[in-house]
């Protein structure tokens, strides 16, 4: 006998909540916004609406479904099932940071706050929820799959992520490394910068398009659910011991891009979500490309 769905609504704590935490009372968190020029009322607002519609889409879920929820700072603790509904509540950076955790699980993505969100990833309301759950888990083609960038280490660590990976140095200072195409014979060109960035197009709507945009570069963006990734490395030193003739390119299916550590320490986190790095030392080398699991977002 299989399994019921689980509905797991994912969502994170709130700015009000965090200012409780921080200053005890509602009483001295608007006193602390004050000082800023800031109203708590707009906090608290928008606090409230977060709150009813996680109460609502709960209340959508179908009655003979389990239900779970974990926060987003949770995300690396929870284990995630092959029966799981994902129900991302609130906005678009939630959904990339819970994809980096699933492995083909169907996502709906509800926004909590529309007109603030771009809507880019959550594109629907709370009204919607009980519908998509019936959606999620029905035959048909009410899922668009999303290509992931992975990361995966010469030890096995392994990574994934939505929008883009970063490797490099704690801080964002300045990192040496060799890089280049995985298996290149000359084993990469050595470089010093303050790390490389490689993302998808669901990124190349934030900090990859960033990138591409002040290089003025030729490389057309890709679409969230082209087979292509596109990487820039940041800041690179030309010295007479490290290049910069290798600083940006493209990544299709089956291709990698390695780097390897030639410094003390470099991290490799996806989603901005720095807290859940790999770790790299000396030698090590981490290939970069496509994953082979992608986000099935349920539209």
């Amino acid at each position: 006998m299989s399994l019921a769905p689980r509905a797991v609504l994912v969502h994170r704590t709130t700015e009000y909540e965090k200012l409780l935490a921080r200053h005890g009372t509602h009483g001295q968190a608007a006193f602390f916004l004050s000082t800023r020029g800031r109203s708590i009322d707009e906090v608290a607002a928008r606090h409230h609406r977060t709150q009813q519609a996680l109460t609502e889409v709960a209340a959508a879920v179908p009655l003979q479904w389990r239900r779970s929820r974990v926060e987003r700072a949770d995300l690396d603790r929870f284990l995630f099932g092959p029966e799981d509904v994902v129900v991302v509540v609130g906005q678009d950076g939630l959904v990339a940071n819970a994809a980096k955790y699933l492995s083909g699980q169907p996502v709906l993505g509800i926004d909590t706050d529309p007109g603030r969100n771009p809507g880019v990833l959550v594109r629907h309301r709370v009204r919607d929820a009980a519908a998509l759950c019936r959606a999620a888990v029905a035959p048909g083609d009410r899922v668009e799959s999303l290509t992931m960038v992975e990361a995966v280490a010469d030890d096995t660590q392994r990574l994934l992520a939505l929008n883009e990976v970063f490797c490099g140095p704690p801080g964002h200072q300045t990192a040496r490394y060799r890089i280049g195409p995985d298996g290149a014979p000359d084993g990469g060109e050595s470089q010093a910068s303050s790390g490389v960035l490689v993302g998808t197009g669901t990124g190349a709507t934030g900090w990859l398009r960033s990138l591409w945009g002040e290089r003025g570069s030729a490389l057309p963006l890709p679409g969230p659910s082209d087979p292509r990734l596109l990487w820039f490395v940041r800041e690179a030193w030309p010295s007479p011991a490290t290049g910069t003739s290798r600083v940006s390119g493209e990544l299709g299916r089956g291709e990698g891009l390695a780097l390897t550590v030639e410094s003390d320490r470099i991290v490799v986190f996806g989603d901005g979500m720095e807290a859940d790095a790999l770790e790299l030392t000396w030698g090590q080398t981490v290939r970069l490309g496509i994953s082979a699991t992608s986000l099935n977002l349920v539209v």
